[in-house]
């Protein structure tokens, strides 16, 4: 019998519907929690963000124009996905150290997360919405309607049930998104997006980056396009988003990284996480006409 040489893999981000190793070429190992060198894993730019926001930018308005109930069906799609694939998402979470048993826990309230927000997608308008009682001969009635594209920032710490609590109540409600994956634990985000490719959703909804927090965050903060900032960060990457939020006009809805967050809380879900990252308009409407 004849031997072989295994095939390594080699990780790719995956930005407007398409995989891709970083403008720069740079690499970062990444090792297992025994220490052993498990891959190298892409350090996107600068760069490598604003092409993503170009990608999530020629995405937006078909996705936000898409039926409630069509971005439900997608959704979904992507927790069957992630089931087919649990066993390698958990193999990806153990490699920051958790045991077999955490990094199952984790990936199975990871898929339970998609298909809660599934369910929300034709839902959520009835419980943000409203209809209006005005002192007039007018019908007045509020919606909501997408931001456009938001930054997300995700934590170390659960790094696939963090991740996806942060992307999900973003885009059911129309938004595209580019994200920042875990800066020691990028992995489960290389599989996501491997997931994402299979899931219907439309390339460049959401495009995940791995790379530096000292670089990438403060373009994160100044970018013009994007519209607002979600995730969990530090004292110090809290405050340079802010400042380049505050320059740019941007909405911002940052958690602190520093302190212990249950990603796996009820409270972590739900319309108020899609309220978040929604505007609202208000229409008036003449009775009779």
């Amino acid at each position: 019998m004849s031997h072989r040489l295994p095939i390594s893999k080699t990780p790719k981000c995956y930005v407007g519907g398409a995989f891709i190793r970083s403008e720069s070429g740079r690499v970062t190992e990444l090792n297992d929690a025994s220490g052993t060198f498990f891959a190298n894993i892409p350090q996107c730019t600068r760069k490598d963000l604003r092409n993503a926001v170009e990608a999530a930018a020629k995405a937006g308005p078909g996705w936000a124009k898409r039926s409630a109930f069509n971005r439900g069906q997608i959704l979904y799609r992507l927790a069957e996905m992630m089931e087919a694939r649990s066993i390698e998402l958990a193999k990806a979470v153990a490699l920051g150290g958790a045991s077999q048993a955490q990094a199952a826990r984790e990936v199975a309230a990871s898929i339970e997360r998609v298909v809660h927000y599934a369910g929300w997608a034709d839902k959520y308008e009835q419980i943000l919405g409203s209809v209006n009682p005005v002192a007039s001969a007018h019908f007045n009635f509020t919606v909501t309607e997408p931001m456009g594209i938001i930054g997300v920032i995700a934590p170390d710490d659960s790094p696939l049930l963090a991740l996806v609590s942060l992307i999900l109540p973003a885009i059911t409600s129309g938004n595209c998104i580019v994200v920042l994956a875990s800066n020691t634990q990028p992995y489960p985000s290389i599989l996501l997006g491997e997931m994402l490719a299979t899931s219907d959703l439309p390339g460049g909804v959401v495009n995940l980056l791995t790379g530096l927090r000292s670089e990438m965050v403060p373009t994160f903060a100044t970018h013009e396009h994007l519209r607002a900032l979600s995730g969990a960060v530090n004292a110090e990457d809290r405050k340079t988003l802010k400042l380049g939020a505050a320059e740019s006009v941007k909405r911002v809805r940052l958690l602190k990284a520093e302190q212990p967050i249950d990603w796996f809380a009820d409270t972590m879900q739900g319309a108020e996480e899609i309220r978040a990252l929604i505007e609202f308009k208000t229409t008036w409407h003449p009775v009779g006409a």
